[in-house]
């Protein structure tokens, strides 16, 4: 169950409604959200009358659970602003899509400071790069920790690219957090509940990464952890996942893309990279995803795709960045041009159906969309 407040709700009112849920027993979790304030309570309240809440002052609704991820779907399209180095760039909403490039390991510095040059003039608006590297086998190169994260940090401000670095414990978090703009959770963490815990108290964007063997709930869930501790900004992505074919590294799952954007307000990007382990199959599933309606990508790019330190094979040089850009760029621009287009003929011809039936019938066509403007069933 969910008790909606409005947007900066009266503090005095807002305690009154915790009260009342603690003296009811329940265990509640305050989230703060873009337009609104959410008590959510977790515990079990199948056999608690909604309607005792409703009445309390300051409370606009209260909403009995139907999904087991409410907060992804609260509210519209979600909008994630991410800004740091001196640059900043959109994902989600009405945006055009963004390109998050660098390399898989932080090697060195001339090493990143030549791809983050170089992919930022083909286009890219974010700078990656892994600092710690959770590796299958203990033996492969296992990143160079803090001394990644500085210089991931003075690369991105030489270049003014906001960072994006996976973290992959609690204890992580807050020395990363003077470093980087934006959080990564790997395939392998998504399920690493204390580590989303963590991110959830945190107030920079999180990139959290679908597992090898996640279904889309899942994935979703996970997310929740994050939401639910009042971090909202959230961008989920597909990365492939493990099946029983082998050309590929993983399989990746564009259906999921079409599914999260119509069941999630939560933006999504892909990782082709991950997704096949190719780096001749990078372009193409690229436009894919796009075509798909997805709000970025993250590509793994390196000056010298053969010498990177690690997943050399599905690295790709600058040169090919900037052909996916612009891809990338024609595509959701064509796909945005045909969308806008239909739109204004459905007006068009909503308008002059709607003209003929009021001369004939006299009534309002749009008196229940105003009685339940605003509205949301669940």
């Amino acid at each position: 169950m969910i008790l909606s407040f409005g947007h900066s709700p009266n503090p005095e009112l807002l305690e009154s409604a915790k009260a009342a849920l603690a003296e009811g027993g329940l265990e509640f979790q305050a989230v703060v959200c873009a337009r609104s304030t959410l008590l959510v309570v977790t515990s079990d309240c199948d056999q608690v009358s909604g309607h005792k809440f409703s009445t309390l002052p300051g409370v606009l609704k209260v909403v009995r659970l139907g999904s087991r991820t409410p907060l992804a779907l609260e509210g519209g399209r979600a909008k994630i602003e991410v800004v740091g180095n001196g640059g900043k760039f959109v994902v989600g909403g009405e945006q055009e899509p963004v390109i998050i490039a660098g390399p898989c390991a932080v090697e060195s510095f001339e090493q990143l400071s030549a791809v983050a040059v170089r992919a930022k003039a083909a286009g890219a608006q974010g700078l990656r790069g892994g600092a710690y590297k959770p590796r299958s086998s203990p033996y492969d190169f296992q990143g160079l920790g803090l001394e990644g994260l500085k210089l991931l940090k003075e690369v991105g401000m030489a270049n003014k690219l906001p960072v994006v670095s996976e973290v992959m414990s609690p204890e992580q978090i807050e020395p990363a957090a003077a470093y980087i703009d934006v959080f990564q959770v790997g395939a392998r963490n998504m399920y690493n509940y204390e580590l989303l815990k963590e991110l959830g108290r945190q107030r920079k964007p999180v990139v959290l990464k679908r597992g090898i063997s996640a279904t889309i709930e899942e994935l979703l869930q996970a997310a929740e952890y994050i939401l639910l501790g009042g971090n909202m900004q959230v961008i989920l992505c597909e990365r492939g996942i493990r099946t029983f074919e082998t050309s590929t590294r993983n399989t990746l799952d564009l259906a999921a893309v079409a599914v999260i954007k119509g069941t999630s307000n939560l933006p999504v990007i892909v990782d082709p990279s991950h997704a096949t382990g190719k780096r001749d199959l990078i372009r193409p599933l690229s436009r894919a995803a796009i075509a798909c309606g997805a709000d970025g990508l993250i590509i793994e790019t390196h000056v010298e795709p053969d010498k990177s330190y690690s997943d050399a094979g599905q690295a790709i040089t600058p040169e090919q960045l900037g052909e996916i850009v612009q891809d990338m760029r024609l595509i959701a621009r064509t796909l945005k041009a045909h969308d806008e287009g239909q739109t204004k003929i459905a007006a068009a011809t909503g308008a002059a159906t709607g003209a003929v039936s009021g001369a004939v019938s006299g009534s309002a066509p749009s008196e229940r969309e105003q009685i339940f403007s605003g509205c949301r069933q669940s």
